[in-house]
């Protein structure tokens, strides 16, 4: 599990948003586990588990890589540890 990140994705849907995170996805050599999206009155929101156990790649470099697409395609990508997610939502 110490291998899985979630990457989440929205803003203002437009073509090409999933096409263009993917790519940078398989550049990196990241795995995706599960994937969910949804569009809202025009606002697209997606969620990803991934797995970068595989990749060469480190998180921060991979997150970093996500960072700068979201500001290249203006939309706002998170990426987390899934552990540290979990840990945050126990109740």
């Amino acid at each position: 599990m110490s291998d899985q990140i979630l990457i989440t994705v929205q803003g203002v849907d437009k073509v090409g948003i999933v096409a263009g995170v993917t790519a940078v996805l398989a550049k990196y050599e990241v795995n995706i586990e599960d994937i969910k999206q949804t569009l809202m009155q025009g606002h697209f929101v997606m969620f990803m588990l991934c797995d970068i156990e595989n990749s060469k790649y480190s998180f921060k470099e991979i997150k970093n890589a996500m960072s700068e697409l979201g500001t290249d395609m203006g939309m706002e990508i998170w990426v987390q540890k899934r552990e540290i997610f979990d840990n945050m939502h126990k109740i």
